[in-house]
């Protein structure tokens, strides 16, 4: 299990035992009212979406969302409804997009205006999200220094987990 850093910081949720149950629940009511407060409808079938990304703290397909969606609802849905519903839930930052796997990822922070970086780990596929402002920060500065206009950004590490790190032989834990 992770522990506290020595700045106090707790470790990402995505790596660490913890109360899955309570996360899920406090994720999708953070949701609901970062939608009331903004005006935006969390539909049934984007809280279902929402849900399916908040089952793990693992990035999942948008084909792997359908599939569990048609399993939960006992129909399969047009790839179409998952799309919009995962295009939704990433503009209205309750969820991202993971590019080097082509999949998506509940926020770990919802509502707040940041900017995510997320360790990838390449044994169990867990994703933690890391508040990302320092490495936009070193970004934005290089960009400056080179007249370039960055459009958008994305940090992703991939690596081991502790978990996996711990069950590795190699690991010299």
């Amino acid at each position: 299990m992770a522990k506290r850093s020595d700045t106090g910081e707790a470790p990402p949720l995505g790596f660490v035992e913890h109360d899955h149950g309570a996360c899920r629940a406090a994720a999708l009511a953070h949701a609901r009212a970062v939608c009331v407060e903004r005006g935006l409808k969390l539909t049934e079938t984007r809280a279902a979406v929402l849900d399916i990304l908040l089952e793990s703290h693992a990035a999942l397909g948008a084909y792997e969302v359908l599939r569990r969606l048609g399993a939960a609802r006992g129909s399969a849905p047009q790839p179409p409804i998952a799309y919009r519903a995962l295009d939704f839930l990433v503009a209205n930052g309750l969820a991202h997009r993971i590019e080097r796997l082509n999949a998506y990822v509940a926020c770990a922070r919802p509502g707040a205006d940041h900017a995510g970086a997320f360790m990838i780990c390449n044994g169990c596929g867990a994703v933690a999200e890391i508040p990302g402002e320092a490495a936009a920060k070193g970004l934005s500065r290089s960009a400056d220094a080179l007249g370039f206009d960055i459009a958008r950004a994305v940090v992703e590490a991939e690596g081991s987990c502790p978990a996996c790190r711990a069950a590795s032989p190699e690991s010299g834990s």
